[in-house]
């Protein structure tokens, strides 16, 4: 039987304002990305969703972006030093593990998040500046990459343990990055329709982009976007089909 992480971006609302649905996605996630304070979160947010996902056996990791509260961090900040996104990076990492260990659970691994891994994805700099961040701060964190993304080879030559990731919820570019969300169609919503293509996925250990390019990935967990609306009823729908079709969810291994 095939297994897949399933993970989920949370931690994303701030003081009284919420963002998602953070404890029914909890309850369906294997592995949960915690937003650090600086697109999305604070400290009160952070403690909370920790002491969540301990209670439900389920991993965290830190989820840093861009300091971008304003524009949830899915704007780019264009001629950052590779040090200034180290620090960026690290600083965030810090802050989650610190909560993590205030709160008896333990951070096990990154993912950046909205533009700061758009980005990533595509420079070199930008990817490297990232692994070397966490590989500066704890060698054995886990590095979430975008599959196929120049974020892998930052992971491989800073000798990190990664896992790939692929995404229910968006559409893909024929050159395996994701469609921007300033397009139509970037954000998937029929949970009926992102249930049968992740199934697919599995079966054919590919996805097909939005021109219908079969793109070959590897797939160590599948993302679904706390904020997308209507992510719990996609999450839901996922892992039933996933379950209906004899693919088993469970927490992703460390890989090399």
């Amino acid at each position: 039987m095939s297994t897949i992480d399933l993970n989920c971006d949370l931690g994303e609302s701030f003081g009284p304002w919420e963002m998602g649905n953070d404890p029914a996605m909890i309850e369906l996630a294997t592995s949960v990305n915690i937003a650090c304070g600086f697109h999305a979160g604070d400290a009160d947010i952070m403690r909370k969703t920790v002491e969540m996902a301990k209670s439900h056996g389920v991993s965290v990791g830190a989820h840093p972006g861009y300091r971008d509260l304003h524009g949830f961090g899915r704007r780019p900040f264009p001629g950052m030093k590779s040090s200034e996104i180290e620090n960026l990076i690290a600083y965030q990492i810090g802050a989650l593990q610190a909560i993590a260990i205030a709160a008896g659970h333990r951070v096990t691994h990154v993912k950046a998040h909205g533009a700061l891994s758009n980005v990533a994805c595509e420079d070199d700099m930008t990817a490297q500046a990232i692994a070397n961040a966490i590989k500066a701060v704890d060698p054995n964190l886990v590095f979430v990459v975008l599959a196929n993304s120049r974020l892998v080879k930052a992971g491989e030559q800073a000798n990190l343990p990664m896992v790939h990731e692929v995404f229910a919820d968006r559409a893909y570019e024929d050159d395996g990055n994701l469609v921007s969300r300033r397009k139509p169609g970037a954000v998937l919503h029929d949970a009926k329709a992102i249930a049968d293509r992740v199934v697919k996925m599995m079966q054919d250990g590919a996805v097909i982009s939005a021109t219908g390019k079969v793109i070959r990935m590897r797939m160590d967990t599948i993302c679904i976007h706390g904020d997308t609306p209507g992510a719990v009823e996609i999450a839901r729908g996922v892992r039933k089909a996933l379950k209906e079709n004899g693919i088993k969810v469970a927490p992703f291994k460390r890989a090399a």
